[in-house]
């Protein structure tokens, strides 16, 4: 996916013009310089065209703390951005950081875009003219607190987006394999492909880069991408973890069906949940795959109870099927396979609207809406509008009258009757006018 990275120096209003593109409070913002330490990521649509956003610590020069590691952050930013923000600042207008800044952005041979933010009225235009003297053409002024300027903003990001570039290369399956380091992530992926095309090691971070490999199943085409062991933010400390994390979320981005890998051998942690997280949250497929099942003593109920630990921690991965291998021993790895054309072909299912009316109309009529927010919720017509998620729109007189476990009832027996195992699914209420 096409990537925009903001930069700039602190407080400038990096962040906020980060939650006004994505549309959402994600980021937090703050008159304190530095808040942002961590580049945050997020994604954005923008007149039918979506790319990724990354928002990034202020660069400044200084003793502030944490100045080399934000300052690290940014660049690693801008290295695997494909376009930049300069943001910049009307009302103090050029400073010496913002020209070390622009000498840094130099140095990459990127396209810039130059914003000049806090431009929150007309008397402020005129700021705007001085900051032609950076040399990144026609500077834009916006204010990202009051919307001002947005549309324009994105309206130039988008012309850099080459939508040749935005097509899907081939029509392959696309697994990302994830999990915290040393889950045994590139072993799997060697035991899948039948040779050692990835590095394997046991020392926790070998595998720094995402690594694609086009393969043939069954005689089906499948690309298997190996990514580094995604890290808790408060363990990332070395750059090349951090450019990891990137690459593993872009991993994510790509892939069709993701791989959670969890080791056997150890207890689960927090840190699982949050990889894991990281796939739902890009509405892919999952499954999860218990590795190093050959290092686990077992009796007859070992794997039942293993698999009611697991749905009792990971009760957001309900529709996931978990599957237990052996990737040193080879061992129930065609069980992957299986799952995985399943999980695909539901991923990218597609209802006809009339059988998902017929289905409303049945589901509503066993059990309907109780009333909540003083009003009860009537369902007008149901559609679906896109897949891969399979995501749906149900018109309704007003969606606060809905209440989350009614919008539970509705999936649960949408996955009773269509079968989605293996994919999230959407659902989208709105107000029928």
């Amino acid at each position: 996916m096409f990537q925009v990275a903001i930069v700039g120096r602190p407080n400038v209003g990096k962040s906020s013009l980060f939650n006004r593109i994505i549309g959402e409070r994600k980021a937090i913002t703050d008159d304190i310089p530095g808040v942002t330490r961590d580049r945050i990521y997020g994604r954005a649509t923008w007149l039918t065209k979506s790319f990724g956003v990354i928002d990034t610590g202020g660069i400044e020069t200084g003793d502030a703390p944490f100045l080399e590691q934000i300052k690290a952050q940014a660049l690693l930013a801008v290295n695997e951005a494909d376009l930049i923000i300069f943001l910049v600042d009307a009302k103090s207008g050029i400073t010496e950081t913002d020209e070390v800044i622009k000498r840094l952005l130099f140095s990459f041979k990127k396209d810039v875009i130059l914003a000049v933010n806090k431009v929150d009225n007309h008397q402020m235009l005129s700021n705007v003219y001085e900051f032609y003297s950076l040399g990144f053409g026609d500077p834009i002024g916006i204010s990202a607190t009051h919307g001002i300027g947005i549309g324009d903003l994105l309206d130039k990001v988008i012309s850099y987006i080459d939508d040749s570039k935005m097509a899907i290369e081939d029509d392959s399956i696309k697994l990302a394999v994830v999990g915290y380091p040393n889950v045994g992530k590139s072993s799997l992926t060697n035991a899948i492909l039948g040779e050692p095309r990835v590095i394997v090691s046991n020392i926790p971070g070998t595998t720094r880069d995402a690594v694609d490999t086009r393969f043939k199943y069954n005689n089906k085409d499948y690309t298997i991408i190996d990514t580094a062991g995604i890290k808790k933010s408060g363990q990332i400390y070395e750059s090349t973890d951090r450019y990891a994390l990137l690459r593993a979320l872009r991993a994510i981005e790509r892939a069709d069906v993701v791989l959670f890998v969890i080791d056997a051998s150890r207890d689960l942690i927090n840190q699982d949940k949050h990889v894991a997280g990281l796939a739902l949250e890009y509405g892919k497929a999952v499954l999860i795959v218990i590795n190093k099942w050959d290092l686990v003593e077992k009796d007859t109920n070992t794997m039942s109870e293993y698999e009611k630990k697991v749905r009792e921690e990971f009760q957001f991965l309900t529709f996931a099927p978990i599957l237990f291998v052996s990737s040193i021993e080879g061992k129930r790895l065609h069980t992957i396979f299986e799952a995985v054309d399943i999980a695909y072909r539901n991923f990218e299912k597609k209802l006809a609207t009339n059988v998902l009316n017929e289905f409303l109309l049945n589901i509503v009529a066993f059990n309907p809406p109780k009333l909540f927010n003083k009003g009860q919720a009537k369902f007008s017509y149901m559609t679906q509008v896109s897949v891969k998620p399979p995501t749906f729109v149900l018109f309704v007189n007003n969606p606060k009258y809905v209440h989350f476990s009614y919008e539970r009832y509705i999936e649960n027996r949408l996955r009773e009757t269509f079968d989605f195992e293996g994919t999230p699914i959407k659902l989208i209420l709105r107000k029928k006018e």
